[in-house]
């Protein structure tokens, strides 16, 4: 008991950065990599799981965030949601989903898709997780796949949260053709638009916008900074184009051309709604279009190609 109390006493009058330093290195202390096999090809795949020590030696099924890494990431990527996830004693899920998307393996193939749902049954498998709040996010890439799986998966998730997300594959690559970015997309479909007619059925089932329909009933919360494509890599114009997907299949009010112009100059809307602008304190930011359609919300916020930690977890509180 001595040595309980000594510890805790040290820790409270600790200085508050070291703390922090501290507590990182107690979710560092509680990562793990796992390993499971894709029932789509037999390979064994990895993931990252932190798990929350249980309170007072109690066991009890807890939420799940599955975390997507971005475009040119792997499951070795970081991020300020892990921290945030660890502190409401709920379990984090990082999958790999094939790596970096410069294979025909990874950027939304069925395999990636199938990796990510593999690594949920793998946790559900082994740990206590609360099956009605298995939440999704992911930026960028991460964004894209997110986007996917809320459409092509849509009861599996209690809610989704995607950040500047790239919707259109052939959109992004007419952006980026003969650069990074368009290489890579090529090298995950097997050429470029309208090489063949298989191609393009690659960047078709790749592309969010092609099943976004079916997301029409999940909560999905979709976000881009209104900065993003001019210091940026994905314009604004994916993320109102996903929502408009989704507002399409549910016969509400679009975002239009004229609005989608306005704001991607970048700029401001000249006939804004009441709810359009405004102030979010969970972004910390302003915002320059808020718009809903049944469970889906769209957000362009005064801010670049980012994420924002706070916004995702209390997107994901407010559905319990």
């Amino acid at each position: 008991m001595l040595r309980f109390w000594v510890l805790g006493f040290l820790v409270a009058n600790l200085p508050l950065e070291v703390c922090f330093a501290n507590e990182d290195a107690e979710l560092a202390m509680n990562r793990k990599q796992i390993q499971f096999k894709s029932t789509g090809d037999g390979s064994t795949q990895s993931a990252f799981l932190i798990v929350p020590p249980s309170k007072d030696g109690v066991q009890k099924s807890v939420p799940l965030v599955v975390s997507l890494h971005s475009w040119s990431a792997d499951l070795n990527q970081r991020n300020d949601l892990e921290k945030l996830v660890f502190n409401r004693g709920w379990l984090y899920l990082f999958p790999n989903f094939r790596g970096a998307n410069r294979t025909p393996q990874a950027c939304a193939s069925i395999l990636a898709q199938q990796d990510i749902l593999d690594a949920v049954s793998y946790v559900s498998d082994h740990y206590l997780v609360d099956q009605d709040r298995i939440y999704l996010t992911g930026t960028s890439g991460g964004g894209h796949m997110t986007m996917l799986m809320a459409a092509r998966y849509p009861k599996r998730w209690r809610a989704a949260s995607a950040w500047v997300g790239i919707s259109d594959l052939v959109q992004w690559h007419a952006l980026h053709r003969g650069t990074k970015y368009g290489n890579m997309i090529e090298q995950c479909c097997g050429g470029a638009p309208g090489d063949s007619a298989e191609v393009d059925a690659e960047y078709k089932a790749r592309s969010p916008i092609t099943h976004l329909a079916d997301a029409r009933e999940v909560p999905l919360d979709i976000c881009a900074g209104i900065k993003d494509g001019h210091k940026g890599s994905v314009p604004i114009i994916h993320s109102i184009n996903a929502f408009n997907a989704i507002a399409k299949a549910r016969g509400d009010r679009l975002v239009t051309e004229a609005e989608i112009l306005q704001l991607s100059r970048p700029g401001r809307l000249e006939n804004a709604l009441d709810h359009d602008e405004g102030f979010d304190s969970t972004f910390k930011r302003k915002y320059f279009l808020r718009r809903q359609s049944g469970q889906a919300r769209l957000t362009i916020f005064d801010g670049g190609h980012e994420g924002i930690a706070t916004a995702t977890i209390a997107w994901f509180e407010s559905h319990p």
